[in-house]
Order: C-alpha cells, then structure tokens, then sequence
C-alpha cells in the first residue's frame, strides 16, 4: 500500500519534469562563453579531436593537445595557432598511466590549470571474443576509459576548488547497445557512459555545481574510410556535424548528446522490449571490408557498427561475412592510439 502511495505523490513530480523538459524543447538555453578557457584534447592529432580543436580555437581558447602521433599532433596545433589560438602540444601515450600524469605536470606548470577537458582518445579491434587477442582487450580499455580516470583526477582537482570548469566524455552509441564482434569496444564505451553518469552525480553530492559534464555518443561516423556511405541504416554521420554538435552541447551545457537524436528514444524501446525477440535483418552494404551481421530492426540506426572514424581493413584480413566466420578467427583488426569515439 505504501508503495502505491508514494507512485501518486511522484506523479505529478513527473509531471513536472515532463513539461519542463517538453519547454527546454522549444526554448534555446544561452550558449556560455569559453574565451580564454584551458581546453585539454586527448586524440587531438587526427579526426574528432582534430575538428574540436578548430573550433575551440575559433573560440579563442587557449589549447593542450595531446595525441602519440607527434607529426599529426603538430599540423593540428599549427592550424590552430593560424586561426588565433595559443596551441600547445604534448605527445601523450593515453595508454599510459604515468605518462598522463608525468604530462600532466608539465601542462600545469607550462600552461596552467585545465578547465575543460575533452576525453576523446580512443581505439578499437574488430574480431570475435576468441579472435580478440589479450593485449588488445587490455589496451582498448586502458585508452577508452581508464586514460578518462587518470586525466579526470589530474585535472578536476583545481576545477572543484575553483568550482568552475567541464569534463567531456567522447563515447559512442556503442556504450548503449551491445554489438556483435565489438565486445571489448562496446564494454569500453559502456564504461565511459557510466563514469560520465557516475562522475555527474558525484558532483552533484559534493555541491560542486559550476564543474559540467558532457557525454558524447555519436552513431557511425563517416571519414573516407568507407567505400559507400549511403547505407540502409541511413546516411553515415560527417564528423564536423558531429563537432558542430558537440561544441553546442558543450556551450549549452548538455548532459547526453546523441547523434543522430532518435537514439535517445530508440535507446528507450530496448529498455522497454529487451526480453523480446525482433526480426533479424541482414546488413550487406557499405564497409569497403564487406562485413555483414545480423541486427535488430528497431534498434539499426544506432546498434549496428557504431565503429569509430577509422575503421579500415586490417592487411591481414580477408573479407567474409561475419556469418561466416568460425569462433576464433579475426575478423578486421585496426588500431589507432589517439582517435575519438
């Protein structure tokens, strides 16, 4: 009985919250200014964290970009010091715990506090559980969210005493939905959508309100490594629509950012029918690899290949359907140390 009485009183909460969001909707929030801002990129050499660069440097931020690829890293801060921005680059392996922190001692003393922090480094390995060999699964979570635990503790310190300042986590839709053949990625992402969720409400409980945070959880992403980009799943994401979306979120101070939006509500169906079994299509179009899986209709537009910018075929692959392949066998291995999503 007492249960019953607490749904009613918590409904018109819900009610509440409901219509606040349904305003939120239809009234832009004010963008917030980031002039002059130290803004941290991790995979700032290539791709995503490339573009987020640009445009924080259109913002006048001052910028410490971080990536292993030392050439790349440096044609991404001379672009930004051509767009009017003080650029400083750090060759940082985000695989490395000590050295994120041995780095971040030297962009406090060179550069000074970070207040917003862009987490988006990342890797992946196409392959099957047993095809997926040790060392990868421990590299993929080392740079997909184990780097975001020790940048966040070098950096958040000074943004909780002075209250202000923004944490960024780059995940991917893959941190909603379980993907075939992507389950050390796919767990990876997962655990960034739960560090940023988690990290949220440990602000929150300490009343340090002026620190934000961000998530990131974009769809395919297409970046030239795809031979057809038109697919049945819908046209694949350009990265700088995702950027656009993610400076904006970062501006307006968005929680979630999914790309394209319908994710958030297919994110709920699966929520609501995960116990019931969909019709099973087969994807037959668009990787230059000709990989092919079985996804479920309602949930295609985000569940299937939420793979990052880079995916491309592994020299030692061949190319055969994934209902072909036998437990065990790779796949289509590519790994990039410092790319987004």
């Amino acid at each position: 009985m007492r249960f019953f009485l607490d749904v009613l009183l918590l409904l018109p909460l819900l009610l509440i919250f409901t219509l606040e969001s349904l305003l939120k909707l239809f009234i832009p929030k004010k963008r917030k200014s980031v002039t002059g801002e130290i803004v941290l990129i991790t995979g700032a050499g290539h791709g995503l964290g490339r573009l987020t660069a640009f445009e924080f440097a259109k913002l006048k931020c001052k910028l410490v970009l971080w990536d292993i690829n030392k050439h790349g890293l440096e044609e991404t801060a001379d672009e930004c010091k051509r767009l009017g921005s003080k650029a400083h680059a750090f060759v940082v392996d985000c695989s490395d715990r000590e050295d994120i922190y041995s780095s971040a001692k030297k962009v406090k003393a060179e550069v000074g506090d970070v207040s917003i922090l862009v987490n988006n480094a990342g890797v992946v390995y196409t392959s099957d559980l047993f095809a997926t060999q040790d060392p990868q699964i421990e590299k993929t979570f080392e740079v997909n969210i184990l780097a975001h635990f020790w940048t966040t503790k070098a950096f958040l310190p000074a943004m909780m005493k002075n209250n202000h300042g923004h944490i960024v986590t780059v995940a991917s839709a893959a941190g909603h939905a379980g993907i075939p053949f992507l389950l050390a990625y796919c767990s990876s992402k997962f655990a960034a959508v739960g560090f940023h969720k988690a990290l949220t409400e440990e602000l929150a409980a300490l009343k340090r309100t002026g620190v934000k945070t961000t998530c990131l959880c974009p769809n395919f992403i297409n970046t030239g490594f795809i031979k057809n980009p038109s697919t049945s799943l819908g046209p694949l994401l350009e990265p700088e629509e995702v950027v656009n979306r993610l400076i904006n979120g970062i501006l307006t101070e968005q929680k979630m950012i999914f790309i394209p939006s319908s994710i958030n509500f297919l994110t709920v169906l699966e929520s609501l029918y995960k116990n019931r079994n969909f019709k099973l299509a087969k994807y037959n179009e668009g990787l230059s690899s000709g990989i092919s899986c079985r996804v479920p209709v309602m949930l295609k537009h985000f569940i299937l290949l939420t793979l990052p910018c880079f995916l491309r075929n592994h020299p030692h692959s061949s190319a055969r359907h994934f209902s072909a392949r036998k437990p065990g066998t790779n796949i289509c291995c590519t790994y990039k140390s410092t790319t987004g999503t």
